[in-house]
């Protein structure tokens, strides 16, 4: 693909029809050879990501503790790193950052392979790499997007990317439990592959040669680098939106096994069907929303997940028999406003950021959304013991703030 010089859309999204075409998708993606790259890239990460915890502590023999000490430290390194991806980026790499993102964890699976029993230091650098990898990824992805499709079709874009990264997810961690069984040699199979899947994943997102001309894009005079406050109420808003995220992977199977003893296959099903319909609906709700402008629909996200927390405040007050039933029925709909919520926040801040910084606009929103995902377990998990009120209360406050925030 040829280099591509971009400005920024308006935060109306632009268009015409009910829908995008396969085929305009995939080219407003960035071409096939960039789609097989992200498909290949999510396989990879669903292959390690949901083992990394077992690889340290069954493969290599390190405490649980020291494992995850050193899987978080790689996730809050890959933060510190945001800076200088959102200025590499508005240097006018595109492809480059992503390609880089993903021959980061390359060298992250390698030091896996070669790290010796026992030694949680080599692992903390591996993890390291990794972390790096797979913060840097969403911000350069999204630039790429950005520079080569406008308002509706870079919307559904970022939708599919999503989409296919979650089924990708899905596929990947399917293959790595059916390895389970094989103990650690099939471990070690399993890293040596994804390292093998982002080396190709590297080499097709680099094949495709995108590259913003920044030139074109500065600005005539030094002014803000970005739409303040605008933009810092979108990235202190996001932190709060970002804890859906986490909602099925953590606070639905701690509510549903501790406190109505449910058996974990409710938990389980809610994932499941949590990766279908994320699969299933982001293109088309998102590309059905986009009509709206951005802000709003970001707005009626907020207000979609306060009703979800709501709902599981209500229906873990049935207790044991209906109340697993009931917070399954709920989830669709926490589901449905994480499906909004993603539609529409990143295509806010490629609405918002001037061009010739859209790079560190997108690192800040990563930072944003790092940052809400380390902290959502700790605070979910922090919550959950004083009941069912400080947990969906607190979270169903802070997340209508935020909407509110958002919608002013």
């Amino acid at each position: 693909m040829a280099s591509t010089n971009t400005s920024t859309s308006s935060g109306t999204s632009s268009g015409s029809g009910s829908g995008i075409r396969p085929r305009a998708l995939v080219r407003a993606s960035g071409g096939p050879r960039y789609a097989v790259a992200l498909a290949v890239d999510a396989l990879g990460t669903g292959l390690l990501r949901p083992f990394l915890l077992l690889y340290g502590v069954t493969v290599l023999g390190l405490s649980a503790p020291v494992t995850g000490t050193a899987m978080t430290g790689g996730v809050v390194a890959g933060l510190g790193c945001m800076p200088a991806v959102g200025r590499w980026l508005d240097r006018g790499a595109r492809s480059a950052v992503v390609a880089a993102s993903m021959l980061v964890r390359v060298v992250g699976v390698v030091l896996l392979l070669v790290t010796p029993t026992g030694n949680a230091w080599l692992f903390a650098t591996a993890a390291l790499f990794l972390g790096i990898g797979n913060q840097a990824w969403p911000a350069a992805h999204a630039a790429l997007v950005a520079t080569v499709a406008h308002g509706r079709e870079r919307d559904a874009a970022l939708a599919g990317g999503r989409a296919l990264r979650n089924a990708g997810l899905g596929v990947g961690a399917l293959l790595a439990t059916a390895c389970l069984a094989g103990g650690t040699a099939a471990l070690q199979a399993l890293a040596s592959v994804t390292g093998l899947a982002y080396l190709a994943a590297a080499a097709l997102a680099w094949s495709v040669r995108v590259h913003a001309d920044p030139a074109g894009t500065a600005p005539a005079e030094d002014g803000d680098d970005e739409p303040a406050p605008r933009m810092r109420t979108l990235l202190a808003a996001n932190v709060i939106y970002v804890f859906c995220l986490n909602v099925p992977e953590i606070a639905l199977p701690l509510v549903l096994v501790t406190q109505l003893h449910a058996s974990p296959v409710w938990s389980a099903a809610i994932f499941v069907a949590n990766t279908v319909l994320v699969v299933a609906l982001q293109v088309p709700v998102t590309v059905l929303l986009s009509r709206f402008p951005h802000r709003s629909v970001l707005a009626i996200a907020g207000v979609v997940l306060t009703a979800s927390y709501l709902g599981f405040l209500a229906a873990t007050s049935l207790g044991h028999g209906w109340g697993a039933p009931a917070v399954a029925a709920v989830s669709v709909v926490c589901t449905l406003g994480e499906i909004v919520y993603a539609g529409s926040a990143t295509a806010l801040v490629t609405a918002l950021a001037p061009a010739y910084v859209l790079g560190r606009a997108l690192a800040r929103f990563q930072l944003s959304t790092g940052f809400g995902l380390a902290a959502s377990p700790a605070v979910i998990t922090a919550l959950a013991p004083h009941g069912p009120a400080a947990l969906w209360g607190s979270l169903a406050a802070a997340t209508l703030l935020s909407a509110a925030a958002v919608a002013r």
